[in-house]
């Protein structure tokens, strides 16, 4: 289940960033997940909710965005978005939808990012 080290890998950045900016609270996470990055975003909501427990994170809201697989064909030049329904879940085989070839470049949708990560921080006053 290697959803459950990618929970813990986004969980670590968040809380590793929201210490190194003196939080007392993350209010929101969002996440964007490319199509080709092989993991279950339902699944990755659910752990981080466990992961979230019993810490400043504990009533964050965590956005998961998934990010289409965007290709360039080196054939015909076609630049766009790729569907991948209907394809090998384990082993994609991604072609171009115009001219069918596989000689393509993947040029976004197989990453996971931690975009934006909001915290709450102490009054200056205190």
């Amino acid at each position: 289940m290697h959803e459950l080290s990618m929970a813990q890998g986004i969980f670590t950045t968040v809380m590793d960033t929201a210490e190194a900016n003196d939080a007392t609270e993350v209010t929101k996470v969002i996440i964007e997940v490319g199509r080709l990055a092989m993991i279950n975003p339902e699944q990755i909501s659910f752990l981080l909710d466990v992961l979230k427990e019993n810490t400043i994170a504990e009533n964050a809201e965590f956005v998961i965005n998934e990010i289409p697989v965007e290709i360039e064909c080196q054939e015909c030049d076609y630049k766009g978005i790729v569907s991948l329904d209907g394809l090998d879940h384990y082993a994609p085989i991604i072609k171009c939808p115009k001219c069918e070839t596989p000689r393509i470049l993947i040029l976004n949708g197989k990453d996971i990012i931690v975009k934006n990560i909001v915290i709450e921080k102490p009054d200056e006053d205190e």
